[in-house]
C-alpha cells in the first residue's frame, strides 16, 4: 500500500483527498493516515490540508523498495525488489537468492556496499546514500558462451538511463564501463552459474557513481560522478528505474537472436572507443589499433596498423585509450 500511495501522490501533482485513497484501497481513513505518517517519518514532505487532502512535496533521496517501485514502469524487471540497508556485495546477495530460486527480474539494491566486486576480482566499496548499487537476476534461455553479451546490454541501459534522467552525454567504454566526459561513472560485473550447455542464472551488477563527491587518490584522475558532472544531486531511485526500463526493452530484443544484430548500431552510437586509437591489453601480447565499435557478436573490431583486423572478445582483455583511460 505504501508503494501505491507514493505513486498516486507523485503522479497526481496536486491534492488527493483522503476519501479517494480510502476508496481506492478499500481501507479506513486511519489506515491511510498511518501510511502517510510512516512516509513523513522516512523523510517525505507530504502536505495535509483539511477538506483538500494530501499533496507530495520534496522526497528524500532513498533507494527503498517502495520508492523504487513507485517510480518503476517495467513489466517484470525490478518488480520483485530486495532492499538492504547495508551489504557486502549486491552480486553476492543476488547469487544466494538465485540459488534459492529467486525469479528472473528480481532486483537487489542497497544503501551501502562494503565489499563490492569489480572485474578480475578488484574490490569496490560505496558509502551510504551516495550511489546506486544494484544487481539484477536473470534466467535467460541462451547458450552460456553468449552470456558475456549481457554486460553490453546493461551498459546500454545505464548509459540511456543516465542520458534520460540527467541529459549528460553518457557513453560506453567497451565492454563494461559507462563514462561521462571521459570519467568512469559506472562499472558492471556479470556473473553466472552454468551447466555444460545451460545457464542456471545470471546476475548483473551495476555500481553507478551518482552523488559521490570524493574519490581515493589512486582513482581520482579516472573516476567521476553524475553529481560532479551535472553540478547538482541526482535522485537515485529515479535513475535506477530509468535504467531498468531501458534495459527491459533492450533485453527483450536481444533474446530474439541471442546476439546484438538488432542492437549493435545503437550500441556503437554510445561507444566512446569508436573511431579512436586504442591499446588492447591481451594476455598474449599488447597491441594497438583503431576501432569502429562492436560487431553483431558484441566483439570489439580492431584494425591494426598493418591493416589486419581482429575481433576482441570481452572476457579476454582490457582496453584503454592510446593516451589515457578512454
Amino acid at each position: 500500500m505504501k508503494t501505491e500511495v507514493l505513486k498516486i501522490l507523485r503522479e497526481a501533482g496536486e491534492y488527493v483527498s483522503g476519501q479517494q485513497l480510502c476508496e481506492h484501497f478499500g481501507v479506513s481513513r486511519t489506515a491511510v493516515w498511518k501510511v502517510i505518517r510512516q512516509l513523513k517519518e522516512e523523510g517525505y514532505e507530504i502536505e495535509a490540508v483539511k477538506n483538500r487532502g494530501y499533496r507530495m512535496g520534496e522526497t528524500p533521496d532513498v533507494m527503498t523498495m517502495e520508492e523504487l517501485k513507485s517510480r518503476l514502469g517495467t513489466v517484470w524487471m525490478g518488480q520483485e525488489c530486495i532492499y538492504l540497508e547495508s551489504v557486502d556485495s549486491t552480486n553476492t546477495c543476488a547469487k544466494r537468492l538465485a540459488e534459492e530460486g529467486a525469479a528472473a527480474g528480481t532486483l537487489v539494491v542497497a544503501e551501502e556496499q562494503t565489499g563490492g566486486k569489480g572485474r578480475r576480482g578488484r574490490s569496490w566499496a560505496s558509502e551510504r546514500g551516495e550511489n546506486v548499487m544494484m544487481t539484477l537476476i536473470l534466467r535467460p534461455g541462451i547458450r552460456p558462451e553468449h552470456a558475456s553479451r549481457l554486460t553490453l546490454l546493461m551498459a546500454m541501459g545505464v548509459a540511456r538511463g543516465i542520458r534520460r534522467v540527467t541529459g549528460l552525454p553518457a557513453g560506453i567504454k567497451w565492454p563494461n564501463d559507462v563514462v561521462v566526459n571521459g570519467r568512469k561513472v559506472c562499472g558492471i560485473l556479470t556473473e553466472l552459474s552454468t551447466e555444460v550447455d545451460y545457464i542456471n542464472y545470471v546476475v548483473i551488477g551495476a555500481g553507478i557513481n551518482v552523488n559521490q563527491k570524493y574519490f581515493p587518490e589512486e582513482i581520482r584522475e579516472v573516476a567521476g560522478s553524475l553529481c560532479l558532472e551535472l553540478g547538482r544531486k541526482v535522485p537515485r531511485a529515479e535513475l535506477a528505474a530509468a535504467v531498468l526500463e531501458e534495459l527491459e526493452g533492450i533485453y527483450e530484443v536481444f533474446l530474439q537472436t541471442e546476439d546484438l544484430s538488432a542492437l549493435y548500431e545503437d550500441y556503437n552510437e554510445l561507444c566512446v572507443n569508436r573511431g579512436h586509437e586504442i591499446r588492447v591489453l591481451d594476455p598474449g601480447g599488447e597491441y594497438s589499433g583503431t576501432t569502429d565499435g562492436i560487431n553483431a557478436s558484441g566483439e570489439l573490431v580492431v584494425r591494426k596498423a598493418d591493416g589486419s583486423v581482429t575481433c576482441v572478445y570481452a572476457g579476454e582483455v582490457s582496453v584503454r585509450g592510446l593516451y589515457g583511460y578512454v
